[in-house]
């Protein structure tokens, strides 16, 4: 069983935020982080990406974006990317960690989930959409419930 998951897209502002939010209130006994691998460090959550996260009942104050590196994620079990290309990168970067390294919507389409960083506000609500629907599909595998 997984104790702790980090969940990784680019700025670590938007996509990444949410899917950590997402996964830690479905699986309250797993530590869940998140990280960019081009992170604005020390930012808080996109304002549109936190209007929309807000819309849907996820609550992302207090976020403050960190940098991903092997420091960082070799304290986590699994690691999620948002893209197919975060994933191969971390791969290619970070042999040791390749077998931790799955894609977000690993249950789902397999494509990753776009990034809407400086798009509208539509694209931001597309993307915590798709997050919260690929989020099922780890809770579901994930959750102690699940597993009785």
């Amino acid at each position: 069983m997984f104790q702790s998951i980090l969940v990784v897209c680019v700025g670590n502002i938007c996509r990444s935020v949410v899917g950590e939010r997402v996964l830690r209130a479905g699986l309250p006994d797993c530590r869940v982080g998140s990280a960019g691998l081009g992170a604005v460090v020390g930012s808080g959550a996109d304002p549109k990406t936190l209007a929309a996260a807000a819309a849907r009942g996820i609550d992302l104050e207090g976020h403050v974006a960190r940098q991903f590196g092997a420091d960082l994620a070799g304290g986590y079990d699994l690691i999620l990317t948002m893209e197919p290309g975060h994933r191969d990168d971390i791969q290619r970067r970070y042999p040791q960690l390749s077998g931790r390294v799955m894609l977000f919507d690993q249950w789902g389409a397999r494509t990753g989930i776009p990034d809407p960083h400086g798009r509208p506000s539509e694209a931001h609500e597309r993307a915590v959409a798709q997050i919260l629907a690929a989020a099922e599909g780890w809770i579901a595998r994930l959750s102690p419930r699940s597993a009785g």
